[in-house]
C-alpha cells in the first residue's frame, strides 16, 4: 500500500517528529479491504480527539496545543487506500518500523478487527480487576484504552505492556468470563510503554505475524512482565478479516524464522548425540557398548519385556520372564515405562536395539536442548551462549559415562522443564496452572526415571536453602505460591502414580532399599580428574576412582573446576550466582558419601551424607551420582560467562573470551563411545530348536546363569520374543526376611557353583549330596532344560554338570543341553 496523498511516510527518513502521549500502530495485513481504512480512520482519528486536546492539522491552523497522538499505519505494499491528509497520521511498511518511527510515551498496536470497536465511546465491555477497574464486570458505555492505560499505570514497575485478551465464542455465548493468568501471545490488541515497545521491537528479527511472539518471549527473557485485561467485542459491524490460508502461510514462515535458532541448536544436539553414538548405530547387530558392562542386555531386555506385556495385553509392572519362580517387579526397576511403551511401534517394527540406541542419541539430544531453552529462558539473552551451557549440562562427563547403559540418567529433557515450572510458581502468576502442570511433569517423569527427580529435587531444595541465605526477600515473596502450586501438583501426580508407586515398595517382588557396597561415593579426586571418555581422560585412573565405567559421576576435571570458581567470584554480587554456588559445592560434598577418604593419608572423615543416607528413598540412591547436580550449575555459569563475552565491544576482546573458554572445555569435550563385538545369539534359539525342550510354565537354565556379570541370556529370550522363561537373571529384587535389594536373583547352591567353574575354579567331587542340592534347585527353578553355549571352559560345565545330572547332553546344533523337566 502506497502513502495516501498528504502522509508523512515513516519510510523516508523524514525529520522525527516531536513526542507524543500516545502512538497508535494500526496493523493493516495483506487482504485487507481497500474501501474500508479511510472511514476507520476517520473514526480512530475521532475517537483519539474526543479523548485529549486536538494538535494542530495541516492547513487548519487551529489547535495550538501539543500534538497528543499519532497513528502510524502498518501497510504491506498495496495500493488504492484513500484517506484525508493529517500529518498525524503516517504510514510503516512493516511493525517493527512503525514501532521504531514512534515517539509515543505510550504505544498502543491494534488490528483492522478491533477499530470497527474503538469506535467514539469504545464499545467494548471490559471483565478485568476490580481493583483496577472498580467494578468487575463494566457495562453500558466503558473506555478500553482508558482501561489499558489505568491497568498499565497501576502494574507493577517491571510490565512492559498490558495486552487485551478476547474470550472465545463458546465462552462469551456460555458467559464465562477469561481465565486469569492465561498468557496472550499475540499484540492484537496491546498497550506497551513506549521506550520498552521500541526496545523490544530493535530486538527482533521477524516482520511477519510470528514477530508478535518474538517480542514477548524477548520481553520476558528481559524480566520484564506483561498483564492482561480480558475483553469481550459488543455485537456489530466487523472489518473483514484477510483470508485464513494466507495468514497461516505467513505465520508458519514466520514461526519457523522465529525458532530457526533454536532448531539450529537442536541439531547440533542430535548431531553430537549421534557422534558419541555413531559406531553402536554402524552395527546394531554385532556391537555392543564396551563399558556398558551388562547394562545395555538388562535395558535391551526391558524394551523388549514391555512390549511383550503390553502387546499381550498383561500387566506391565510385572513379570514371570526371569526369576523363575519369583519374577521380576518392573516397577522397582529402570524399564522406563514412559518411554518404553511409546516406542512399541518402534520395538516392534525395528527390535529392541534400534529402541535403545535411538532413546540414548535423542534423549540425550533432548535432555541438551531443554537445559538450554530453560537457560535462555531465565538466565541469558544470548542463544548461543544458552546453547554452550546445555551442552554442558547434557553432555557432561557423568552423562557420557551413564550413556554407556543407563538411559534413565541421561534421558533427562523433562527435569529443565519441572525445574521452569517450579520457578513459574515462585512467580505466583498462575499457581493453579503451574501447579497441575508440574504435577503432570513429575508424574511422567516418574515413569522415566525416579532416582533422577529424586536428586533433582535435592538440587532444587539445595538451591532454595542457598537462596534464602543469599536472598531472604525473595524467598519470603515466594514460599506461598510454592508451597500451594507444590499442594495442586501432589493433587494431580498422586492420583495417576499412587497404585504404581505401591506396587513398586509393596507389591509383588518389592524391596526396602538396595547395597551399593562402601564405594558409592566420589573420591575427592575423582572431582578433578577426567573421565576415561574425555578428550584428555585416562581409561585407568578413572576406573581406580569410581565404582565402573557407568559409574564416573563426577570427573569435572580442575580446569572447569577453577573456571567454575572464578565466575562465582567475578560474580559474586549477584544472589542468583551465590546460590548457584552454595549449591554445586555442597552438590560436590554430598556426593563423597558416609565416610569421606582423605587422598594419600589413609584416614576418613565422616560425611555428610551419613545424615541422609537413613531417609526413605535416599538409602537406595548412590550417593556418587548427587555430583551430576554440579553438572547443569556448571553449564548455567559457563552460559553467563559467554553471554558477557559475545556482547564485548571490542572484536579482540571476544575473540581471547572464546578462545579462553574452549581451552577449558577442550581436556572435557567427550570421545565416542567405544564398542565391542557382541556375542552372537545361539543358533539353538534363533531357529527355535529350544522349543521342544522347554514347556509352557518351565524355565530355561542357561548356563553360566544370568546375573550382573553375565546377562547374554537375557537377549536370547528378547530373539525368542520371550517364549522362553529364565532361572536367575539380572534385575533388582530382593533378598532375605529383610527384602534388602540386590542385583540379581538370591543365589542358590548350584548357580553358585556353576559361576565358579566357569570362572577358573576346579570343579568339586561330586557326590549324592551335590546331585540333590542339584535336584532341588532346578525344581526350585522349575526348570526345563539346562544349557552350555559354546564358551571359555565349555567342556569344564559339560562334565560338571553331567556328573551332577547322572547323564551325558545332547549336542543340538551349536549348545548342549539336558532336558530335566518332568516328562
Amino acid at each position: 500500500m502506497s502513502a495516501p496523498s498528504g502522509y508523512l511516510d515513516a519510510r523516508t527518513g523524514a525529520t522525527r517528529p516531536e513526542a507524543v502521549r500516545l502512538s497508535v500502530i494500526l496493523r493493516t495485513p495483506p487482504g485487507a479491504p481497500a474501501d474500508g481504512l479511510a472511514p476507520l480512520l476517520d473514526q480512530l482519528r475521532t475517537a483519539l480527539d474526543a479523548r485529549t486536546d486536538p494538535g494542530p492539522r495541516s492547513g487548519s491552523g487551529s489547535g495550538a496545543g501539543p500534538r497528543s497522538w499519532e497513528v502510524l499505519v502498518v501497510a504491506a505494499g498495496e495500493d488504492g487506500h484513500p484517506a484525508p491528509a493529517d500529518p498525524r497520521v503516517r504510514t510503516a511498511r512493516t511493525l517493527r518500523a512503525a514501532v521504531a518511527a514512534s515517539t509515543g510515551r505510550r504505544v498502543l498496536i491494534t488490528g483492522l478487527p478491533h477499530v470497527g470497536d474503538l469506535d467514539v465511546h469504545g464499545d467494548l465491555d471490559v471483565h478485568g480487576d476490580p481493583d483496577v477497574h472498580g467494578d468487575p464486570d463494566v457495562h453500558g458505555d466503558p473506555d478500553v484504552l482508558g482501561d489499558l492505560e489505568r491497568a498499565l499505570d497501576l502494574a507493577p514497575p517491571a510490565t512492559a505492556a498490558v495486552l487485551g485478551r478476547r474470550r472465545g465464542p463458546v465462552a462469551r455465548a456460555l458467559g464465562i468470563p477469561g481465565v486469569p493468568g492465561f498468557r496472550a501471545d499475540t499484540l492484537a490488541l496491546a498497550l506497551f510503554d513506549g521506550e520498552r515497545a521500541r526496545a523490544a521491537f530493535a530486538a527482533s528479527a521477524l516482520h511477519g505475524p510470528a514477530v508478535d511472539a518474538e517480542v514477548l518471549r524477548w520481553c520476558r527473557g528481559q524480566g520484564w512482565t506483561t498483564e492482561e485485561l480480558p475483553v469481550r467485542a459488543t455485537a456489530g459491524k466487523r472489518t473483514p478479516a484477510p483470508r485464513g490460508d494466507r495468514m497461516l502461510g505467513l505465520r508458519l514462515r514466520e514461526l519457523f524464522r522465529l525458532n530457526a535458532g533454536g532448531l539450529a541448536v537442536a541439531a547440533f544436539f542430535v548431531a553430537l548425540s549421534f557422534f558419541l553414538f555413531h559406531r553402536l548405530w554402524s552395527d546394531l547387530d554385532g556391537a555392543y557398548l564396551r563399558d556398558a558392562l551388562q547394562d545395555q542386555n538388562q535395558w535391551e531386555w526391558f524394551v523388549g519385556v514391555t512390549t511383550d506385556n503390553i502387546t499381550h495385553l498383561r500387566n506391565p509392572l510385572f513379570t514371570l520372564a526371569q526369576g523363575m519362580p519369583d519374577g521380576v517387579n518392573l516397577m522397582a526397576n529402570a524399564t522406563m515405562l514412559g518411554l518404553t511403551v511409546p516406542l512399541i511401534p518402534v520395538t516392534l517394527a525395528f527390535g529392541a536395539t534400534v529402541t535403545f540406541v535411538l532413546v540414548l542419541t535423542l534423549g540425550m539430544a533432548a535432555s541438551g536442548w531443554t537445559w538450554y531453552w530453560l537457560i535462555r529462558r531465565r538466565v541469558v539473552r544470548s542463544r548461543w551462549a544458552a546453547a554452550a551451557g546445555g551442552a554442558l549440562a547434557g553432555f557432561a562427563p557423568p552423562m557420557i559415562s551413564h550413556a554407556n547403559g543407563h538411559p534413565n540418567f541421561v534421558v533427562l529433557f523433562m527435569i529443565p522443564l519441572i525445574i521452569d515450572r517450579t520457578l513459574r510458581l515462585c512467580d505466583g502468576r498462575n499457581v493453579t496452572r503451574d501447579g497441575v502442570l508440574l504435577g503432570l511433569f513429575a508424574a511422567y517423569q516418574i515413569f522415566i526415571g525416579e532416582e533422577p527427580l529424586l536428586i533433582a529435587a535435592l538440587g532444587l531444595l539445595l538451591f532454595a536453602l542457598a537462596h534464602l541465605l543469599v536472598d531472604r526477600e525473595r524467598v519470603r515473596t515466594a514460599w506461598r505460591p510454592l508451597g500451594l502450586g507444590v499442594a495442586v501438583a501432589l493433587a494431580v501426580c498422586l492420583p495417576l502414580v499412587v497404585f504404581p508407586l505401591w506396587w513398586q515398595f509393596s507389591g509383588p517382588q518389592s524391596y526396602h532399599s538396595v547395597l551399593h557396597g562402601d564405594n558409592a561415593g566420589n573420591s575427592p579426586r575423582a572431582l578433578i580428574e577426567y573421565a576415561g571418555r574425555s578428550l584428555f581422560g585416562d581409561p585407568e585412573t578413572a576406573g581406580r576412582l569410581s565404582m565402573n565405567t557407568t559409574e564416573q559421576n563426577a570427573f569435572y576435571g580442575w580446569p572447569l573446576l577453577a573456571f567454575g570458581t572464578l565466575v562465582c567470584v567475578w560474580m559474586w554480587r549477584r544472589p542468583f550466582v551465590r546460590a548457584l554456588a552454595i549449591t554445586g559445592v555442597a552438590a560436590a560434598v554430598l556426593s563423597l558419601g558416609p565416610v569421606v577418604p582423605v587422598p594419600h593419608t589413609g584416614l576418613t572423615l565422616p560425611g555428610p551424607w551419613r545424615w541422609i543416607i537413613e531417609l526413605p528413598l535416599f538409602e537406595s540412591v548412590i550417593e556418587g551420582r548427587v555430583a551430576m547436580i554440579c553438572a547443569p550449575v556448571l553449564g548455567i555459569l559457563l552460559a553467563l560467562v559467554l553471554d558477557r563475552i559475545v556482547r564485548l565491544p571490542v572484536r579482540e576482546h571476544r575473540t581471547l573470551g572464546v578462545l579462553a573458554v574452549a581451552a577449558v572445555l577442550l581436556p572435557v569435550l567427550p570421545l565416542p563411545l567405544a564398542v565391542r563385538d557382541r556375542d552372537p545369539v545361539p543358533a539353538f534359539i534363533t531357529s527355535g530348536a529350544w522349543k521342544p525342550y522347554v514347556k509352557d510354565g518351565e524355565s530355561l537354565v542357561a548356563v553360566p546363569l544370568p546375573d550382573p556379570s553375565a546377562a547374554d541370556a537375557l537377549r536370547w529370550q528378547v530373539e525368542a520374543d520371550f517364549g522362553f522363561r529364565l532361572a536367575d537373571g539380572y534385575y533388582n529384587g530382593p533378598w532375605g526376611p529383610d527384602r534388602i535389594g540386590i542385583y540379581g536373583a538370591p543365589p542358590r547352591h548350584l548357580s553358585n557353583l556353576l559361576r565358579d567353574v566357569r570362572y577358573g575354579a576346579d570343579p568339586p567331587t561330586i557326590g549324592p549330596q551335590w546331585r540333590e542340592q542339584a535336584r532341588r534347585d532346578l525344581s526350585h527353578w522349575k526348570a526345563g532344560a539346562v544349557v552350555v553355549p559354546e564358551q571359555d571352559r565349555s567342556a569344564e560345565l559339560v562334565r560338571t554338570l553331567t556328573d551332577l545330572l547322572g547323564e551325558p547332553p545332547r549336542k543340538v546344533r551349536d549348545v548342549w543341553v539336558w532336558r530335566v523337566g518332568r516328562s
